[in-house]
């Protein structure tokens, strides 16, 4: 469910199904419907496991120091509906959604998608009405089935690759990187991060396949500290400080400069090193290792590979110091290693409800063995707790924890 997107369905009697069916006939239709505004916008399209949301944050802020216009279309929602669609970082008004509702519903969209396929619908309608230089679309889930995958894009991006999804996607990293490979497309070209080897031959394959050129970290490009090099184009950036911590913000930030050197090629923009500075340094994202208070961040790191991210950052921040836990996850997934990942770092765990159908419950992560002590609390127990003492703690699991304590603690 996503929060408040059912007050514009229902106010313009345009229902849609909320649940997951992968496939693009049913959005390739409606947007026949709609005059195709997804070939009339300049798109960088990006899937994989972890690191995508990073990546497009920094290629975004990156775009707009050079001057460009950026739509973003993002998810899961930080706080509602709105803040999925963006431009230049401000999320859609009630105004402006309600001038795509009206839209989509002339068009005569009524049963026709998932409340997910809506929602790329009217994002690419609101881009399209606001003329922007550049639209960001992050795939939901996969890629070559996911509702994103309609535009033709300038460059695709896979950051990562791990086990996810694999009710939908498949339960090998091979077939999941085969739905990710699917956003590769004919003589565009694409950029990848460190991928395992079984998932990075499926990728290679379905470029060699699209004819597209494949730039591949630690290979094409590297990053060393602060200091980015694009080993073909002879390309050197140096002081690249950012605020987005950890050493695999360093890699996103790595793949993300390489993904915008092919936006700037295609566009006829000169390299302009102090831009590219400029936009990693302002890069920030709700819910990556983000401080919300004093004392507390969010993460939403929600499998094993974005824990163990998560633990390395946590142990270069606080080196020598245990972190209180407090976490709530999804029963899809591996919330047994997550916890076992944690618990090098952890001084305690605090499991947490959470109102999401597919949450797992806070009593069935408590049962989980564990070597460090734990307890359930509600949102509000939490909401206070967060407030008291000095010690640090870190909210992680799932996204949708964070939005909804996000709202509870009206941070």
């Amino acid at each position: 469910m996503i929060p408040k997107l059912d007050d514009y369905k229902r106010r313009w009697q345009l229902p849609s199904d909320d649940v997951i069916k992968p496939g693009l006939t049913r959005i390739l239709q409606a947007l026949q419907q709609l005059g195709q505004p997804e070939q009339s916008l300049q798109v960088v399209h990006f899937a994989g496991t972890n690191g995508k949301g990073s990546t497009l944050t920094f290629v975004e802020h990156i775009a707009r120091a050079y001057g460009l216009t950026v739509g973003k279309f993002m998810s899961p929602c930080i706080v509602d509906v709105h803040d999925q669609i963006s431009i230049d970082g401000q999320p859609i008004s009630r105004r402006q959604m309600d001038a795509v509702f009206q839209q989509m519903a002339e068009a005569k969209l009524h049963h026709l998608l998932t409340d997910f396929e809506l929602l790329t619908c009217a994002a690419l309608l609101h881009f399209r009405n606001e003329q922007v230089d550049l639209v960001l679309l992050e795939a939901g889930m996969g890629g070559r089935e996911d509702s994103t995958n309609v535009a033709i894009p300038i460059v695709s991006v896979i950051p990562s690759i791990a086990l996810e999804h694999t009710n939908f996607l498949g339960t090998t990293l091979a077939q999941i990187a085969g739905h990710k490979a699917g956003i590769i497309k004919q003589n565009k070209p694409t950029v990848i991060g460190r991928l395992p080897k079984e998932a990075y031959e499926v990728v290679k394959a379905e470029a060699k396949q699209q004819n597209s050129s494949l730039s591949i970290l630690g290979e094409g490009f590297e990053v060393d500290g602060t200091t980015y090099r694009h080993l073909v184009r002879q390309i050197e950036i140096n002081h690249l400080e950012r605020r987005l911590l950890g050493m695999h913000q360093g890699e996103n930030m790595a793949v993300a400069i390489t993904a915008f050197l092919e936006v700037a090629s295609a566009l006829s923009l000169k390299l302009d090193t102090a831009a590219i500075q400029q936009g990693v340094y302002n890069a920030q994202v709700a819910g990556r290792f983000e401080q919300v208070s004093e004392n507390v961040y969010f993460d939403g790191a929600h499998n094993p590979a974005s824990i163990a991210a998560l633990v390395q950052t946590i142990q270069q921040q606080f080196p020598n110091e245990q972190v209180e836990i407090i976490i709530g996850m999804l029963a899809d997934k591996d919330v047994v290693k997550a916890i076992q990942l944690l618990e090098p770092i952890a001084s305690k765990f605090i499991f947490v409800d959470f109102m999401n159908l597919r949450a797992m419950k806070a009593q069935h992560m408590l049962e989980i063995p564990s070597t460090v002590g734990g307890t359930i609390m509600t949102l509000e127990e939490v909401a206070h707790y967060l407030k008291r003492g000095h010690s640090t703690k870190i909210v992680t699991g799932s996204l949708y924890l964070l939005s909804e304590l996000r709202e509870v603690c009206s941070l």
